[in-house]
């Protein structure tokens, strides 16, 4: 038996073969598949690329698909992407999820527990031992993302032209800045981000530059970072608070590339959520996201998955 599990995020897609051990045969990669943001077309030529990709030579069907992808909570959501998948041409039973599921199934196994993405947006999830789930954030980057990649990007760029202004601090952020983005005045900042059309993950790229600042003892960058640490929390303590899980024995699992490329905030984060939950395990998540896809996708295949459901 060999499965497929798939970890369709923001920015990239992961999609790995494996068999029913859960035993990597193969990897393929491919850019982000945002249901919500980036629409069923582009959704649909990621994912034909990465499947494709991932089962190369091999002459095998699988026997279930896990497909964890951004933007996706709604039944009309999961419909529209098995439409994608039957387009596609791959008739295999699919699993359709959130790609925090598959994020904690990545790093807490089939346990209770709370995941934090951090990657471009943000969003905490969580399930509890009776199979319910509660999420907060992931609105996106127009209506929250609180403390992810461009939520971070876009506040040191406010600082740099607060700056430029008068009306805000010296900060390091603005030298750079435009020495990131090959720039020499703030005000050539209007023609890259309104009339270039700075794409968003650009603009999250940005935030590993607040890290260094923050290291350089840049104190509107700790701020930023400060921000984002209360505000990453604030998310997971309410998926804690609605699962009744305060004083439990659970990992809250960080995924999510800004909590690698922004080590100042995982020690913040992890000392905030010692005051929510006490007895939480803080962890950060070392495998690939699709990994936790894999595990559901061997489940399907067994007819035990179990999705949870949301209070």
């Amino acid at each position: 038996m060999h499965v497929l599990g798939i970890d369709a995020g923001g920015t990239k897609t992961v999609c790995l073969l494996a068999d029913g051990d859960g035993e990597v045969v193969a990897e393929a990669r491919g850019g982000g598949a945002n249901l919500q943001s980036a629409g069923e077309l582009a959704v649909e030529k990621v994912l034909h690329h990465v499947m494709e990709e991932a089962l190369g030579d091999h002459d095998l069907l699988p026997a279930a698909i896990c497909l964890g992808i951004a933007g996706v909570d709604r039944p009309g959501d999961a419909d529209a992407v098995r439409g994608i998948m039957r387009r596609i041409g791959f008739k295999t039973p699919t699993l359709v999820v959130n790609d925090a599921l598959v994020a904690l199934s990545a790093g807490a196994g089939d346990d209770p527990g709370i995941v934090v993405v951090a990657g471009t947006g943000s969003i905490a999830y969580g399930r509890d031992g009776a199979g319910r789930a509660a999420r907060s954030g992931g609105w996106g980057y127009l209506l929250g993302d609180e403390g992810g990649g461009f939520w971070i990007g876009r506040a040191a760029l406010s600082a740099v032209v607060r700056q430029f202004d008068g009306r805000g601090p010296a900060t390091l952020l603005t030298d750079l800045v435009l020495e990131h983005m090959h720039l020499q005045s703030p005000t050539q900042l209007i023609h890259e981000i309104y009339y270039r059309d700075l794409h968003r993950h650009a603009i999250s790229g940005l935030a590993a530059l607040v890290q260094r600042a923050t290291d350089d003892g840049d104190a509107v960058a700790e701020q930023i970072l400060t921000r984002a640490g209360a505000e990453l929390t604030a998310a997971a303590a309410s998926v804690i608070t609605r699962l009744g899980m305060r004083g439990e024995v659970f990992p809250v699992v960080l995924a999510g590339g800004i909590f690698r490329a922004i080590p100042w905030l995982t020690s913040d984060v992890t000392a905030r959520l010692s005051e929510v939950a006490p007895r939480a395990d803080v962890r950060v998540l070392r495998v690939e996201p699709a990994v936790g896809a894999v595990r559901l996708a061997i489940a399907a295949a067994r007819g035990e998955a179990s999705v949870p459901t949301y209070v």
